[in-house]
């Protein structure tokens, strides 16, 4: 069973001499560079020329079972200079890669008409109240900020094959953003048509997130942190890797699917057949509502978790630890592990159980104690006495 070491998390990064590179290879500073926490990242400073620079935005560190080590990925804390910048205010474009190739750009109240791939190998841009109506405007960018933006239902496809991101204050009615991208950072964004967003991306920190309709968000993507989080769009983190979620709010079926090192907390996961087939799902403090949650779920961890009492036939065929807060309808065939709960409707055994079948049903407030273990004179249905 899997314990809370075991769990992939994501935290900001505490001080040493260590850190990898953008590639991912170990990288020794100089024992003369010191190093200053600054805001969940690092201000890596030069004693001899007294220069400041960030370095690092934030560290997931993994601890799995089989191999005590820690393997930590960075975000480089995204910072642009406008003064060393060309600046373009109040202009429109349109039409086939207006700004094709540039670099250092500023662009303020500036509109993209309909055209295609008006901002395309492009790097170190700043993109501030601007509106985009062409499709596929960001394509292979390297380091570049948005900020007060708003990209229509013409913007489709806008952002993909980037990398270096910041995004602020935006909304997007566009669907099919952000694909095959690397280090994103976005903070208070409202995306009204989330359909399949946040396709195969890597290293996302994200606060203060709506997605609004659409299928399927942040499919394929890895190492996520979200502190702020609603979203109705359906099956949302499916084949998701390495990921720490807080203060959510998720309405859908089929959420979570076949995720592998998710921790959750303080959220609320409404809909049916949750964080079926999971690998390492940890949720804490969190609300479950739906049909069968949480089924074929290996190492599941719930600690201080509320059940709706729609939530029916919950656990089949999961190996977990659970501490359940308040009453649980409806338990069918856990595998193996511990379930506590102060109150349980019943029970449901049958021929049909998975070996080990050893799983210890608890209930705290009558004391009572169901082994799960399949004898075949057990009932269909055994309710907690």
């Amino acid at each position: 069973m899997g314990t809370k070491n075991d769990m992939e998390t994501l935290k900001p990064v505490q001080g040493n001499n260590r850190v990898q590179n953008h590639a991912g290879t170990p990288e020794q500073h100089s024992p003369q560079q010191s190093h200053i926490p600054c805001n969940q990242g690092y201000r890596i400073r030069n004693p001899s020329t007294g220069e400041d620079r960030d370095r690092l935005y934030f560290c997931i560190v993994r601890k799995t079972q089989s191999q005590n080590i820690k393997q930590k990925t960075f975000l480089k804390k995204q910072t642009l200079n406008t003064s060393d910048m060309q600046l373009i205010k109040d202009k429109e474009f349109g039409g086939e890669r207006p700004l094709f190739e540039s670099h250092d750009l500023h662009l303020d109240n500036v509109t993209i008409r309909a055209g295609e791939s008006a901002i395309k190998e492009c790097s170190n841009i700043i993109a501030t109240n601007c509106r985009f109506e062409g499709n596929y405007p960001f394509w292979h960018v390297h380091s570049f900020t948005i900020e007060r933006c708003f990209f229509d239902v013409g913007g489709r496809s806008a952002l993909w094959y980037c990398d270096q991101l910041k995004m602020t204050d935006t909304v997007i009615d566009a669907p099919k953003m952000f694909r095959e991208m690397n280090e994103i950072d976005l903070e208070n964004v409202v995306m009204n048509d989330a359909d399949e967003v946040f396709w195969r991306c890597r290293n996302l920190r994200i606060k203060n997130l709506k997605l609004h309709g659409g299928t399927y968000p942040f499919m394929f993507s890895n190492n996520i942190y979200i502190d702020g989080l609603e979203s109705d769009s359906k099956y949302v983190f499916q084949y998701v890797k390495n990921a720490e979620i807080h203060h959510a709010r998720i309405t859908t079926k089929d959420a979570f699917w076949e995720v592998e090192n998710v921790t959750i907390y303080d959220s609320e996961l409404n809909g049916e057949y949750l964080g079926w087939h999971s690998k390492n799902l940890r949720l804490v403090n969190c609300h479950i509502s739906g049909e069968q949650p949480l089924c074929y779920a290996h190492h599941l961890i719930l600690e201080n978790c509320t059940f709706d009492p729609g939530c029916d036939r919950a656990f089949e065929y999961s190996t977990l630890q659970a501490d359940i807060r308040g009453a649980i309808t409806n338990i069918k065939n856990p595998m193996s592990g511990r379930i506590v709960a102060d109150e349980i409707g019943s029970v449901t055994i049958d021929e049909n159980i998975k070996a080990p079948a050893d799983c210890r049903i608890e209930q705290r407030k009558k004391q009572t104690l169901c082994n799960t273990i399949l004898t075949k004179s057990s009932p269909a249905t055994a309710p907690i006495a």
